[in-house]
């Protein structure tokens, strides 16, 4: 499990950015990838959690799942 600060989010689209603890490139996450609605209730600069996985879109990059609130 990978931990970091929401960097950036796009509510009328449903999307975001993570800013993983201790890298430079941000990864990206759809609310489709948070249990229960929480996507709601993020706001930028909260810790979360999430998993990572291989972006089906580019092989080259990851995507954060499984993403909930630290804490």
């Amino acid at each position: 499990m990978a931990t970091g600060q929401i960097k950036r989010l796009v509510r009328d689209r449903g999307f975001g950015f993570i800013r993983p603890d201790g890298a430079s490139e941000d990864i990206f996450f759809h609310s489709s990838s948070m249990p229960g609605g929480v996507f709601d209730q993020l706001n930028e600069g909260q810790n979360v959690e999430f998993d990572k996985e291989p972006d089906p879109r580019d092989a080259k990059r990851s995507r954060a799942v499984n993403v909930r609130l630290a804490g």
